[in-house]
């Protein structure tokens, strides 16, 4: 493998950079949506629903105490402001979340882009250099020409590889993110359906009374 890159010239540093930053991005954003999955708690996202529904907000604060479910913590964002602005509360919230999902992907897909370009750079400096051999010396030095050529394929290979090896992952985490985005907008939704009733219901029992 040093024998390779090496002989893949100067562009395999940068593609070798490349590399680096797409594992460590990959395996960052794994272990990322590792914890998230750990820490999502459908049953208790619907408890908390249930509690809305007939206005136990002291309820709700004390099941929701210490939950770290992203869909948990935009709904109280709503609840603690539902007497404001309970939609334009879960709409920030929900940005913050889903700016945090996509932490790092604008650099993964940057990479999956650069890599071939880098690698299409070293193929035209490999055949530049062995057109240069090829005119000074002839085809008397065969070997210096090849070296040339090899360069030229290695960088191109090496920056397809790349950019294959981090578009799948580039994808899943992508739509990781739309599922989190649809689990967001139903649950948000939800809640404001089951306040407006709740309003609804309080309004007509005032009206009743009366």
């Amino acid at each position: 493998m040093i024998d390779i890159f090496l002989k893949g010239g100067p562009i395999m540093y940068p593609l070798l950079a490349c590399s680096i930053i797409s594992l460590t991005v990959i395996i960052e954003r794994l272990l990322f949506w590792g914890r998230e999955d750990m820490r999502r708690n459908q049953p208790l996202v619907d408890e908390i629903l249930e509690l809305c529904r007939v206005g136990d907000w002291e309820a709700v604060r004390i099941k929701a105490a210490g939950s770290k479910d992203y869909v948990i913590k935009i709904l109280i964002s709503g609840i603690l402001h539902r007497e404001f602005s309970m939609t334009k509360a879960m709409e920030t919230a929900s940005a913050d979340e889903i700016r945090r999902m996509r932490r790092y992907l604008n650099v993964l897909d940057t990479l999956i882009t650069v890599s071939p370009l880098l690698g299409i750079f070293g193929t035209v400096i490999g055949i530049i250099t062995s057109f240069e051999i090829l005119g000074s010396s002839g085809i008397e030095h065969p070997q210096a020409v090849t070296a040339g050529i090899a360069q030229a394929l290695i960088t191109t290979a090496t920056g397809l590889g790349i950019a294959i090896l981090a578009v799948f992952p580039y994808n899943y985490f992508n739509s990781r993110v739309e599922y989190a985005v649809l689990g967001i907008e139903k649950s948000t939704t939800s809640l404001e359906i089951l306040y407006e009733k709740l309003n609804h219901s309080v309004a007509e029992g005032v009206e009743e009374t009366n």
